[in-house]
């Protein structure tokens, strides 16, 4: 689906609720389906403060994001790091997410045993499955790699003072 259809469907999705398309409205609507990445509520604000436009204040993105996702155009994402991020999913596939928790990477995949294995936990419990989201949290690689690193440099320091406790 492409932007214009999108935003068509944003606004009679505001005219539902007696709301406006403002121009701080369609700017945070506009950046916010410009982009492919994930993205905080304060990084939207971030760009849209650094680009030429009308002034759009922090509430003003908070609020239409709110709106953005209650609508089903965006969806958030709990990362574990206290700030959800969002992206936009109208026209996109269901897709599911790896996040790692050392530098905040976020995988995007999909997986057809999964979301069959889902489907048929769902029958077999007796639930009408509507939709889910799945997020596996751990380290990517190159960070695995500097924590087995880190380990076993304090290891060997370990060793060298027969104690436990690394030299002074």
């Amino acid at each position: 689906m492409d932007q214009a259809s999108i935003r068509k469907k944003f606004l009679r999705y505001l005219r539902g609720r007696s709301l406006k398309l403002t121009s701080q409205r369609a700017r945070i609507f506009e950046r916010a389906f410009a982009t492919h990445e994930h993205f905080s509520a304060e990084t939207l604000y971030t760009w849209l403060r650094a680009e030429d436009g009308p002034a759009v204040s922090r509430a003003t993105v908070y609020r239409t994001l709110g709106l953005l996702e209650e609508g089903g155009f965006i969806e958030s994402l709990d990362t574990g790091s206290g700030e959800k991020v969002y992206e936009h999913v109208v026209g996109h596939d269901h897709h599911d997410h790896l996040i790692c928790l050392e530098c905040g990477k976020i995988v995007e995949f999909e997986e057809q045993r999964i979301e069959a294995l889902q489907e048929d936990v769902a029958r077999r419990k007796g639930f009408r499955l509507l939709g889910h989201s799945l997020r596996l949290m751990g380290l990517c690689a190159p960070c695995a790699r500097k924590r087995d690193a880190a380990a076993t440099a304090a290891e060997r320091g370990r060793e060298r003072t027969g104690d436990g406790r690394p030299d002074l």
